[in-house]
């Protein structure tokens, strides 16, 4: 049997600007009773610096999934996501694009950037929850996921 003392939460790191959608994202991770560590950070700049645990992000977990906003300041989604899949100690962390764009050229540009799958954002709180538990149940109850 499972308690939470024998299992370790999920870490996530969450890459997004928008805090509206930061928000949404923690309750929906909540209302999905996912036992988890959520990071997050604002833009592509600092997404790397905490994945590469530079300056104030030294001590930060490595995460087990990435959920990747294409649409940032500093450094966009599309330069991260291509910056990890490059480095031989980050390519292997799945990296989820949940974003509100359903352009078909970030689809595929993503896609050749070898994202491991692309969400759209529903608008809906209770569609957005419905993702994140589809998300969640996916990643961490079908797929096995490789030791960091």
């Amino acid at each position: 049997m499972h308690t939470l003392s024998n299992i370790r939460p999920v870490e996530i790191l969450l890459v997004e600007d928008n805090p509206g959608d930061v928000r949404l994202t923690q309750e929906a991770l909540e209302e999905s009773k996912l036992y988890n560590n959520l990071t997050v950070v604002a833009d592509g700049v600092e997404a790397m610096r905490c994945l590469r645990k530079e300056g104030k992000y030294a001590g930060a977990t490595r995460p087990d999934i990435i959920l990747l906003d294409l649409n940032l300041p500093k450094k966009d989604g599309r330069e991260v996501l291509a910056e990890i899949k490059t480095d031989e100690k980050l390519k292997l962390i799945p990296i989820v694009i949940l974003t509100t764009s359903n352009n078909e050229e970030d689809i595929l540009k993503s896609y050749g950037l070898h994202a491991n799958c692309y969400v759209t954002k529903p608008v809906d709180f209770d569609e957005f929850i419905k993702i994140v538990q589809a998300v969640h149940n996916f990643w961490f109850s079908i797929v096995k996921l490789p030791a960091e």
